[in-house]
């Protein structure tokens, strides 16, 4: 580009000769293309009317940003006059290339410059094969643009500077390009330029296209969806189904309305987003909002305020059941910690972040059936003022029931956790985990290592559903779990939960159970009042001893059910007139004969019969196990369904009697003859060390002839040295002798501070004796030679 005022060199031999030149304020008028021009300014005009004077050409520069373009367009002005709103205009036909020189003094007005020719030379074979590819790409454009102009062109113009400018004079070419391409002399850069816009141009086109079209498919769904929606509506106005139309907006509303933290608030906008772009015929719709509302019901930031009055909170324990002193202690303690905690301000214990959270170990009951585990997590909460929720884990095998199922799965749901919490309404309840030693483990998982989280108190703050997909709080949930027996829990989760044993009633608590609480339940249940039935004591306790033999009082309270049916029955007939009192005498008429008797005596009076001590899945119990010897080839034969462990108790009592028959004043055959040691109830598994003493003691009777006196049980496991070594369960054990009516336990010396365990009015009715050898138990078991043999 260049300035008039600029000099420029003239060379003689290309002058065109002096033309007036008429500058283009907007637009290029290129070679070989026709343009009608107003001549708005009067540098225009006076241009125009020196053309007109002369020889009627005229050059034609645009205009640039600080002066003219260096090359302009020679033009022939084909016709002049005047446009519909009576400005002047020029017909122009443009002629060739031309580049500006000097201005000089015309022979008419304006201003004339003097102008050096640059006509196009003929196309080199390049420019050629440029000008084909041109031809080619302009014909794809042309059609796709529908345009009239292109094709025209095409069909008229063969030179490829010719098409190059043809193009250019397009409409769609930028003004900065129309000047570009006339600055742009030779032929063949000007057509690889040409061409170069031209590709642009249809990449250009074909993206716009496609988004066009996008949009215009995206219009129609959407417009045919409202439609269908509007259509929808109006059939369900018809129906009287008319609901609430603004799905999205009731959802947003509650997200707004409730306290969720702020990841969870984060989630369920984004899923309320993807609810809003989905429609309701896609399976997906259904799904989200089946997960909004399982979000939402979930009571995020409800609790209720603990009561932590803990002489309130043990009166609550005390009237709702009896004994089970340990638990209640416990209980106790829990609330006594978060009570001076709460009025101390101790919010960190331990110097963390995370040392407050949780209410310290999980309490785990462990006990036998029906000693009020279950009832007294109900009483927990009632004492601590908490929403109570009960969890029943027995049988369970899938590892989604605690955790959840993810999304994925058709049908997939919250695990048990997170309904239990929207079943409670709050955040802290007290959450029974039932029969947790009863959980299962198969392909589907395992769901004991899923509980490791929610039972762990440093851990259990951030649980996360595989459902829900966000983080749970469960620090302030109380749980306790129950189970009957603690071996049968997996070692990890049992190191997260704090054993609390339920070892099952004296007869004296049972008495006191069924008289407070059991039998005014089943009074109501079988449509008596209050008044119109008396129990006493005496009765309630022939019903315990003689009609159930139990660690708990399940059997008690449906004996007492069936009691109370037959005296309704009675009611309800008029065969009685209420007030009613079931006294002792009544009670084999109404429950029929009794169902245990005290057969230690009929059992032991044989020598070789021993009573044991055992403990079971229902509490302690007696074994009575009986040993007899044969002539015949030598050998040893165990029956009565016995585990491992038991028969190498069996085997190490028969090796003891054998090898120290000198000691215990045994024939010396014992080594000669068969012996066969049974264990009743065969059709119960047996195992365990704990029998050893009694095995023994059985096989010395037999053997000295001597019976076993009847009011001795025993248990303890014995080495082939006769040491008595020590076991477990001495509570149950000792429970169920009395029950069982024996006076006298033998129980190994090392047991001895177990026996404080035991409760006071049971040690006040039975002997105990501790012993460290096989020989003491002996000498205390057996009886003396000259009885058995009277006997």
């Amino acid at each position: 580009m260049a300035d008039l005022d600029a000099a420029r060199l003239e060379d003689p031999e290309l002058s065109e000769g002096a033309l007036p030149l008429l500058p283009l304020a907007a637009g290029v008028v290129l070679p070989q293309t026709v343009a009608t021009l107003a001549l708005e300014s009067e540098e225009a005009q006076a241009a125009a009317a020196a053309a007109l004077d002369g020889d009627r050409r005229v050059l034609l520069v645009p205009r640039t940003d600080g002066g003219y373009a260096r090359v302009g367009t020679v033009a022939r002005v084909e016709d002049s006059g005047e446009l519909p709103n009576g400005a002047s205009a020029v017909i122009l036909r443009g002629l060739h290339r031309a580049v500006l020189g000097a201005g000089v003094t015309g022979t008419g007005p304006g201003l004339w410059v003097q102008a050096h020719p640059a006509e196009d030379d003929p196309p080199s074979e390049r420019a050629r094969e440029l000008g084909r590819e041109l031809r080619s790409v302009l014909t794809v454009l042309a059609e796709r643009r529908g345009s009239r102009r292109l094709p025209e062109l095409l069909r008229s113009v063969d030179d490829p500077g010719a098409l190059a400018d043809g193009f250019g004079a397009w409409s769609d070419v930028a003004a900065e390009r129309k000047v570009e391409l006339l600055e742009t002399v030779d032929v063949e850069a000007r057509v690889e330029k040409v061409l170069d816009w031209a590709r642009e141009a249809l990449a250009e086109h074909e993206v716009t296209e496609r988004i066009r079209s996008e949009v215009n498919d995206g219009m129609e769904k959407t417009q045919r969806e409202f439609v269908l929606r509007q259509q929808l509506a109006a059939i369900r106005k018809e129906l009287g189904e008319d609901g609430d139309d603004d799905v999205i907006e009731t959802y947003r509303e509650r997200i707004a309305e409730r306290s969720l933290p702020d990841a969870v608030r984060e989630a369920a906008g984004r899923e309320v987003d993807r609810l809003e772009r989905t429609g309701e015929q896609s399976p997906e719709h259904g799904w989200i909002r089946a997960w909004l509302d399982s979000l939402l019901d979930v009571p995020w930031g409800e609790s209720t305020p603990d009561r932590l009055e803990v002489e309130a909170a043990r009166r609550i324990l005390d009237e709702d059941h009896t004994g089970l002193d340990d638990v209640k202690d416990r209980i106790v303690e829990y609330l006594a910690v978060r009570k001076l905690r709460a009025e101390r301000g101790i919010t960190d214990s331990g110097g963390g972040p995370d040392s407050a959270r949780g209410g310290g170990a999980i309490v785990a009951l462990v006990g036998p059936p029906g000693v009020g585990k279950t009832s007294l997590g109900e009483s927990v909460a009632r004492a601590m003022d908490r929403k109570f929720v009960r969890v029943a884990l027995g049988g369970v095998r899938d590892e989604a029931e605690i955790r959840g199922h993810r999304r994925t799965y058709v049908g997939a749901r919250p695990g048990r956790i997170v309904r239990a919490l929207t079943e409670a309404g709050t955040m802290n309840p007290v959450v029974l985990l039932d029969e947790v030693d009863k959980l299962g483990a198969d392909w589907r998982g395992d769901p004991s290592s899923a509980l490791l989280e929610v039972l762990d108190p440093a851990q259990n703050h951030t649980f996360r559903d595989h459902y829900l997909e966000v983080d749970l709080d469960l620090s302030e949930v109380l749980f306790l779990a129950t189970a009957n027996v603690a071996e049968t829990i997996p070692a990890p989760l049992l190191d997260r939960m704090e054993i609390v044993r339920l070892d099952g009633y004296t007869e004296d608590e049972k008495v006191a159970i069924a008289r407070d609480h059991l039998l005014a339940r089943q009074v109501a249940r079988n449509g008596l009042t209050p008044g119109e039935v008396e129990v006493p004591d005496d009765t309630l306790r022939l019903i315990v001893t003689d009609y159930t033999r139990e660690a708990g009082v399940r059997n008690l309270e449906r004996e007492l059910g069936k009691l109370l049916r037959k005296v309704a029955a009675q009611v309800a007939a008029g065969d009685v007139t209420p007030p009613i009192r079931v006294v002792e005498d009544e009670v084999q008429p109404l429950l029929g004969r009794p169902k245990f008797f005290a057969e230690a005596a009929d059992r032991t009076a044989t020598p070789g019969v021993a009573t044991g001590l055992a403990v079971t899945g229902t509490g302690g119990d007696v074994l009575f196990i009986e040993a007899s010897v044969m002539d015949g080839e030598p050998g040893f034969t165990l029956t009565g369904q016995l585990g491992d462990v038991m028969k190498e108790s069996a085997q190490i009592a028969l090796s003891y009697v054998r090898s120290h028959h000198d000691e215990l004043g045994l024939p010396g055959d014992a080594a000669t003859r068969r012996f066969h040691l049974h264990v009743p109830a065969g059709a119960v598994p047996k195992d365990g060390p704990s029998a050893g003493i009694t095995m023994t003691t059985a096989l010395a009777s037999l053997l000295s002839g001597r019976s076993v006196r009847a009011d001795v049980g025993m248990t303890g496991e014995v080495t082939l040295q006769g040491r008595v070594l020590p076991i477990g369960g001495v509570k149950q054990k000792v429970l169920a002798a009395q029950r069982a009516g024996l006076t006298t336990v033998v129980l190994p010396t090392r047991n001895g501070p177990d026996l404080d365990d035991v409760p006071e009015a049971v040690r006040d009715v039975l002997i105990f004796h501790l012993v460290d050898d096989i020989s003491e138990v002996l000498a205390i078991a057996l009886e003396p030679e000259a009885s058995s043999q009277a006997a």
